[in-house]
């Protein structure tokens, strides 16, 4: 019998040498798309063959509200100033820290950050965004 999907609260990203980078509130990109390759079979007209190609993954981007820790930017600058590829991990968490689901990617580094700061008197909040490029999902 299926389990029910558990309500997702948290977004734990963690860097190996740097330890968390942070909780985030929203995350997307988590993604893996296959290309097909069709061929054409010569002297058969009945279908096209459809066969796996390459493996293709998005970036991913997560968003939370804006705060004092500054673990992403200076994770994002060391990357600037000397490139490193790294192992990230995002693990799924409830509201009581219990995982869900840890993911796993390689060769992964920061390629934009965005912080969108909320007016002065207004009842917004302000967010900032962080996007990382990997080459792939290593596990879960």
């Amino acid at each position: 019998m299926a389990k029910a999907p558990t309500p997702v609260c948290l977004f734990v990203v963690k860097v190996p040498d740097i330890d968390t980078i942070g909780l985030f509130t929203q995350c997307s990109g988590l993604e893996m798309k296959v290309d097909v390759f069709e061929y054409a079979e010569g002297g058969n007209n009945e279908f096209v063959h459809q066969l796996p190609g390459q493996v293709s993954y998005p970036n991913l981007i997560l968003e939370r509200g804006l705060t004092n820790e500054d673990a992403v930017l200076k994770w994002f600058n060391a990357t600037r100033s000397q490139p490193q590829l790294k192992e990230v991990t995002i693990t799924f968490q409830t509201h009581t820290q219990q995982p869900i689901r840890t993911f796993t990617f390689a060769d992964a580094f920061p390629v934009r950050w965005t912080g969108s700061p909320a007016q002065a008197g207004a009842s917004t909040i302000a967010f900032e965004t962080l996007e990382i490029a990997h080459s792939g999902l290593k596990g879960m």
